[in-house]
């Protein structure tokens, strides 16, 4: 029973708000016409500012806010004024933003791709203010209701650089946003005095308080809180580092993953960068090979390929180049991260799983259109020779590369030799056949990273005991560890601390305290013993995590009773996606779908550990609307008399 005091404090809390719905990066590709971004981010309501560039062509970055208008435009890269462009962002909308022909060529022009990040405005994340300036010191007002951690301000009416007041800095200094140059000491920029959580202070610089000038000032919290669940999670922080000058270089401790980092070397010159998850900001291939295609806001540069710029983790990131304007020995860097979104547990499995199928003969795949931005895509060819695909959005893909792993064999990751995966996309997966050939289906089983139903964790093996941060939000059910730089086994843990399995062959459970160090895993950590398979020491390693959603998801068991035999997982409509393996005794992994059929009749399977073909002519399984039925004819495999099985479905 509430008190009064917990009942107001409910009611004054208001409802859970989660990154997600104030932040997206949003690819695109140009049209030359109209169209409109459905990112989930409701602009027209709340307010709030929507940058883009242009990532396949040399042009300016542009930015829109809904406290100037949306047809007035400012170029982060340059001094301009604000200028009125009518068919550049045409609308806000509450889903996302509404883009016209694009007259300048910033923001639509035919067949160029785009890369957008939409920030609503919202308490502890980010606020847009306007003002005019006294030419006197003052306070400006703000509703970040925290203290900002950065705050970037332009002057509207004339020409002025963009000046940026970070925490990490005296209060006596700046930065400029469409320089190279290194900080600036300048006590009438910002008063020589710290923001407080309701206004900022402006000195008489005319930049940024010149009288009757006009601005508009872009604040951003700090570790301030106010999301998830129960209010207490942050959503973005404003820091520093200091750089090393060696690969790895240090490592930045966040306190969740971040999917958007803007940064800049604050004590020599360098040019500033973006990097986010959409573009490829994940880890590389050891521990000293970052990832992340970089955007420069003080250039009209286009997107670079090269811009090698940490690994990231569930808790932070690591910098790897030496490059003196990201990691020089000794200098300063400030940073703006964003963590990495979805922090709402799903509801509709739809929104994390799909299930497709394609046809594998041409080079050029259309996109396998999921609703979702995937995480994990498992393909596989019904065909014979060729096993299952395990390609993931955190160790990369591009249209022509893809970093392959195969579940039904023990080989070291490698570079595409024959396929290739495009994860830049929000709405689906693009996949390429290198080599096209055949005229086999092809299986999709693309996933996306949701507390309380799926994680992806990239780690380094240290050779010792130890534990390792996962975002999955409870405690993990399955887990898949493959090592990626050596061959070895693919590892699974199945809820037992004591036992493992291996998905690469048909072996039974084995009892190996050096696997999961005899310790069950937790809501933020699972535990690795000394094996190399799980842990070898400067190993790199790719694990999957899973859980039970209600209504999405659920990780189980059962005892075969060889009748038919009911599988409740909590669903209403049946289960699209079923995987199965005996635990007690040899048996293969077995895996069902609804794209090829789980219906009453027979009802084709692959294998995950078997390059084998599918096979069409059995019944072994049938739908039910809470879950699925094994089937009375189902063999020892699957439901052997007093046989233990564990497994993994998907509504």
């Amino acid at each position: 029973m509430f008190t009064k005091k917990a009942l107001a404090a409910s009611v004054s809390a208001g409802p859970a708000v989660y990154v997600e719905s104030v932040f997206q990066s949003w690819l695109y590709t140009g049209n030359g016409s109209t169209q409109t971004i459905t990112n989930g981010i409701d602009l027209a309501g709340k307010g709030g500012l929507v940058w883009i560039k242009k990532r396949s062509a040399i042009d300016n970055h542009v930015v829109f806010d809904s406290a100037r208008g949306i047809t007035k435009q400012l170029i982060p890269n340059l001094t301009n004024a604000e200028s009125t462009d009518a068919n550049a962002v045409t609308a806000f909308n509450s889903d996302g933003f509404s883009l016209g022909s694009g007259g300048s060529g910033f923001t639509n022009e035919s067949a160029a791709t785009y890369a957008s990040w939409t920030f609503r405005k919202a308490a502890k994340f980010f606020d847009v203010v306007t003002y005019t300036g006294t030419g006197s010191n003052r306070t400006v007002a703000h509703n970040l209701g925290s203290v900002p951690g950065c705050i970037i301000v332009k002057r509207t009416n004339t020409t002025a650089d963009w000046q940026v007041y970070h925490r990490s800095l005296a209060n006596t200094e700046y930065m400029v946003l469409n320089s190279t140059a290194a900080k600036a000491t300048g006590a009438t920029r910002w008063n020589s005095t710290t923001p407080t959580s309701t206004v900022f202070s402006l000195g008489t610089e005319a930049t940024v308080n010149a009288s009757g000038g006009t601005y508009v000032a872009y604040l951003f919290a700090h570790d301030a809180g106010g999301f998830g669940d129960a209010g207490d999670q942050s959503v973005v922080k404003c820091g520093s580092y200091t750089g090393t000058g060696s690969s790895p270089g240090p490592r930045i401790e966040l306190g969740w993953e971040p999917q958007f980092i803007l940064y800049k070397a604050a004590s020599t010159t360098g040019d500033w960068g973006i990097h986010d998850s959409m573009r490829g900001l994940g880890v590389g291939t050891s521990a000293s090979s970052g990832t992340g295609n970089r955007l420069e806001p003080n250039t009209s540069d286009a997107e670079s390929g090269a811009g090698n710029f940490a690994n990231i983790d569930a808790t932070g990131f690591t910098i790897t180049p030496t490059v003196n304007d990201i990691n020089g020995n000794g200098q300063t860097y400030i940073y703006i991260a964003i963590r990495r979104g979805p922090m709402k547990t799903p509801t509709d499995a739809t929104k994390v799983f799909d299930v497709d199928t394609a046809v594998g003969t041409t080079a050029a795949q259309s996109l396998i259109q999921t609703g979702f931005p995937v995480d994990l895509s498992i393909t596989r060819p019904t065909s014979s020779g060729v096993g299952a695909h395990f390609a993931d959005r955190l160790r990369g893909g591009t249209s022509n590369s893809y970093n392959l792993l195969v579940s039904s064999s023990t080989a070291a990751e490698v570079s595409s030799t024959g396929y290739a995966y495009d994860f830049a996309y929000n709405n689906g997966i693009r996949q390429t056949v290198i080599s096209p050939g055949g005229s086999g289906t092809e299986l999709f089983y693309n996933f996306r990273r949701a507390p309380g139903f799926f994680d992806v964790v990239a780690y380094t093996g240290t050779g010792s005991a130890r534990t390792v941060s996962h975002n999955l939000g409870v405690v993990p059910e399955l887990m898949i560890v493959k090592k990626r730089s050596a061959a070895d086994n693919w590892v699974v843990y199945a809820g037992d601390a004591t036992d493992y399995l291996i998905l690469n062959t048909t072996a039974a459970t084995a009892d190996l305290d050096t696997m999961w160090n005899d310790t069950a895993p937790t809501s933020a950590v699972f535990s690795l013993g000394t094996n190399d398979d799980v842990n070898g020491n400067t190993a790199t390693f790719i694990a999957y995590l899973f859980a039970t959603a209600p209504g999405v998801s659920k990780v189980g068991s059962y005892t075969g009773t060889g009748t038919t035999l009911n599988i409740d997982c909590g669903f209403t409509n049946g289960a699209r996606f079923v995987l199965i393996k005996r635990t007690d005794s040899t048996g293969d992994w077995y895996v069902w779908d609804t794209a090829r059929g789980i219906i009453s009749g027979n009802d084709p399977y692959l294998l995950l550990n078997s390059t084998a073909a599918e096979v069409t002519n059995t019944d072994y399984i049938d739908p039910l609307s809470s879950g699925f039925q094994i089937s009375s004819t189902a063999p020892a495999a699957i439901n052997a008399s007093g046989g233990t099985y564990i497994f993994l479905s998907v509504a």
